[in-house]
């Protein structure tokens, strides 16, 4: 089913994948350079409700709009905002998520929304070659049960870049899009099922009440 949303920034567009016996909601933003057909949340997608989650894939006003480069940060928090009262009707345990910059908008707004938990897909920790100016402090912010998954390859932050603090479920051989190359030991199908299965993991051991 597809819900459209009013939001400050325009209509935004949630696509729902319901669990016949939800027991949560997890709302996966998309990243800055695609929209919710990326792997990753396709993966979880299609996993997720037959182990009692509803998955609700969210498009950003930019992308049903059509248009190609993603507002500023705060617009894109804006809308995020805007679109939670929908999530909020199933009237489940909420988990904020996303990948790449949609991970970061959860992150940012998970403690004023109240999400139970935040799942960070790709998060970029930094610019490609600029560890300096490290995104750290948005996972900081994050008082709810927070976990990354995170490409062994990605450029905008390894799995041993990240404070050790922060739970980070490492994928071998992946990039930022979980891409893995044909010369890895490790197919691309299998590397998703490492993805799914380590978000499956921490789900169950969530305490949602």
């Amino acid at each position: 089913m597809i819900e459209t949303v009013h939001t400050p920034a325009g209509e935004a567009r949630i696509t729902w994948h319901r669990a016949a016996k939800a027991r949560t909601v997890l709302a996966l933003g998309h990243g800055a350079g695609g929209g919710i057909e990326a792997q990753d949340l396709v993966a979880l997608a299609a996993e997720l409700p037959a182990r009692g989650v509803t998955v609700a894939l969210v498009e950003q006003p930019w992308r049903v709009a059509g248009k190609w480069v993603a507002p500023a940060p705060k617009t894109l928090d804006a809308a995020w905002r805007a679109l939670w009262p929908a999530l909020e009707g199933m009237e489940l345990p909420i988990i904020a998520g996303g990948r790449s910059a949609g991970a970061r908008v959860a992150c940012r707004t998970a403690a004023e929304l109240g999400a139970h938990a935040v799942l960070a897909l790709a998060f970029p920790l930094h610019p490609p070659g600029r560890p300096e100016r490290s995104r750290a402090d948005e996972l900081a912010a994050v008082r709810a049960p927070l976990l990354v998954v995170q490409g062994e390859r990605d450029p905008f932050g390894t799995p041993g870049e990240f404070p050790s603090k922060v739970k980070v479920v490492p994928v071998p051989h992946a990039n930022h899009t979980f891409g893995t190359p044909k010369s890895a030991p490790v197919s691309q199908e299998e590397t998703l099922r490492l993805l799914t299965s380590g978000t499956l993991r921490w789900l169950d051991g969530l305490k949602l009440v």
